[in-house]
């Protein structure tokens, strides 16, 4: 079954018992892009009381609202009663609704135009109380009724105009235009956990560059990402970046990201394949990786040569944790994005790395995300992808085992050698496995024959290494 049969399914079992059902919303405006939606509601006359009887297995998520979650065989419908929404105290959820069985009326509480139209599941015939039909015919995002009131019921509906006008490449109608930049500095009413979401999907649905524009453009950007509104006007040093300021290249990488992201895996000999869309972390990698050089900025005047963003990496990592903090990004998700921003110079010197600290530097977690944002990092500034391609025949040329040696030693084989735990065992091991990377070492007696050499033998070593390390750290 799929999404759309499950819709169908439902909007049947209403109508044989004597209700109004219609496709809605975004699945609606999806089906006359041409577009497959990626979920579908449905919504009818039918109280939530009714449509829980008539399918047993739904979930009340908003039944005082109306809205009821219908699930089957993996995919979920939901279904919300016609209503009208009377007033808004927290600037998300309405303070009472009065249910209704006029579908026009129901129409008019929703967002935009284009997300207005109600369809006929069996014959595809439209009901369209709003106009529209004509706004997506033309590209035009329309507050339905009075922009400033829409915005009023529910803050995000700003970032929510600004993605669908990014995402089909449409217009904002001038009055909600107005009302965004007027009610921009509302935003930050909305949760963070909702504001994350809406920009993660602008940043990942292909059309990341215009979003940002437009964010910037509406006022939104400066309220929700004050510390990306700072890259405006911040110069960079012409003969690394002739493209321009800060601002204007990370706009540059974010519209390269939906055909310029490469997966790259470390575990595999096979060159690098294109993907179609980023991941949420690499995409706000990108737009992150220079978000310390506002800060460190150091014009020519004051260093006597150059531009300079000294420590502008460390200074964006601690950004860049403050707004994953902010906006209640999962721990492992921050930790990719800062571990994206913390290591994105670090090619700049692969081809002068020891074999030791290179495939250290490959075996990164989601290595395929660093090489993408450097491969956007490359092309939207000297475009010299030399440092990439070093690092991609790197990555096919070495078998998995030489990236990810098996340990020819263990803490208890160290012991058994006469070594006891302590400062020098961490030491030991470390060593050990440089020398596997570096090519020195490939077996086990080899591996012993190391220790004795660099650390002396048992006992007599263990203990005058250890005096040495606990004087040096004294």
């Amino acid at each position: 079954m799929t999404g759309r049969e499950l819709a169908n399914s439902i909007c049947n079992t209403l109508i044989n018992e004597g209700h109004q059902a219609f496709l809605v919303g975004g699945c609606v405006r999806d089906l006359l892009l041409g577009r497959e939606p990626a979920d579908y509601d449905v919504s009818t006359d039918a109280t939530p009381e009714r449509v829980i009887s008539l399918f047993p297995e739904s979930v009340a998520v908003g039944a005082q609202f109306g809205v009821i979650i219908v699930p089957r065989e993996g995919h979920k419908v939901e279904v919300a009663t016609f209503r009208s929404d009377i007033g808004s105290a927290d600037g998300r959820h309405p303070e009472r609704v009065v249910f209704t069985s006029i579908p026009e009326q129901d129409v008019q509480r929703r967002d935009f135009t284009i997300n207005g139209l109600l369809m006929r599941h069996d014959s595809g015939r439209v009901l369209d109380f709003v106009a529209g039909q004509s706004d997506l015919h033309a590209g035009i995002i329309r507050a339905i009724g009075e922009p400033a009131r829409r915005f009023a019921e529910d803050k995000l509906r700003m970032l929510r105009a600004v993605r669908f006008a990014s995402r089909f490449g449409f217009q904002i109608e001038p009055e909600t235009f107005a009302a965004i930049r007027a009610h921009a500095h509302e935003i930050g009413q909305v949760s963070a956990e909702r504001i994350r979401e809406e920009l993660t999907k602008l940043l990942t649905e292909g059309a990341a560059r215009r979003g940002m524009e437009l964010l910037d453009e509406s006022g939104l950007l400066q309220h929700i990402l004050p510390e990306v509104a700072a890259m405006r006007g911040v110069e960079q040093p012409p003969q690394y970046h002739p493209e321009g300021d800060v601002w204007t290249h990370t706009l540059l990488m974010l519209e390269g990201l939906p055909a310029g992201s490469f997966a790259t895996s470390a575990t595999s000999t096979s060159a690098s394949s294109a993907i179609s869309a980023p991941s949420a972390t690499l995409a706000w990698g990108v737009l992150l990786h220079d978000v310390g050089k506002p800060r460190t900025f150091r014009p020519v005047s004051e260093t006597g040569d150059r531009i300079r963003f000294d420590g502008h990496v460390d200074v964006g990592v601690r950004i860049a944790e403050t707004i994953c903090e902010r906006l209640r990004f999962s721990n492992e998700d921050c930790e990719q994005i800062l571990a994206l921003i913390a290591n994105h110079m670090r090619f700049k010197d692969v081809v002068r790395m020891r074999a030791s600290t290179l495939k250290r530097f490959i075996r990164l977690p989601q290595f395929d995300e660093h090489m993408a944002l450097h491969r956007l990092d490359c092309l939207s500034s000297n475009r010299n992808l030399d440092t990439y391609d070093f690092v991609r025949r790197t990555l096919k040329e070495t078998p998995a085992e030489e990236i990810r040696p098996t340990r020819l030693l263990t803490g208890n084989d160290l012991q058994s050698l006469g070594y006891q735990p302590g400062p020098l065992f961490s030491k030991i091991l470390g060593s050990l496995e440089d020398a596997q990377l570096e090519g020195l070492i490939r077996t086990r007696e080899e591996a012993i024959a190391f220790v004795a050499q660099c650390y002396g033998a048992g006992k007599a070593g263990n203990r005058a290494e250890n005096r040495q390390i606990s004087s040096a750290s004294g």
